[in-house]
């Protein structure tokens, strides 16, 4: 079972979990995230349903957890933007790892759209 970097670069739900692990690693380092909107965007139309409803939901999670951030940081001044701040990692957090899960399981996100999890 050897895997290639292009099993995980290429449209699928390998694709779609490196997609969620970068994120992750965009809490640490946050260029690395902007690494995996790029993945996202470049394998969307490619790939079967299943596969699709993972790459809307990333999109989504990235420039709604991005919004949020700013708003959050403008909030700061007010004093009640650090409290935001921490929920949207928490937000952001709980939504890539509810897709790691499905897309281990080979499973779709149920409602890609949303803005819960």
């Amino acid at each position: 079972m050897s895997d290639t970097i292009e099993t995980y670069t290429s449209p699928g739900m390998k694709n779609a979990t490196l997609i969620y692990v970068l994120y992750l690693l965009g809490f640490i380092v946050p260029v690395i995230a902007i690494v995996g909107l790029v993945f996202a965007y470049m394998s969307r139309g490619k790939a079967d349903n299943a596969t699709e409803s993972h790459y809307t939901f990333q999109i989504r999670t990235f420039w709604i957890a991005l919004i949020a951030s700013v708003i959050a940081g403008i909030l700061i001044f007010v004093g009640i933007g650090l409290l935001l701040i921490f929920a949207v990692y928490i937000w952001a957090l709980v939504r890539c790892v509810k897709g790691i899960i499905n897309s281990s399981r080979h499973d779709p996100i149920t409602d890609p759209n949303t803005y819960l999890f």
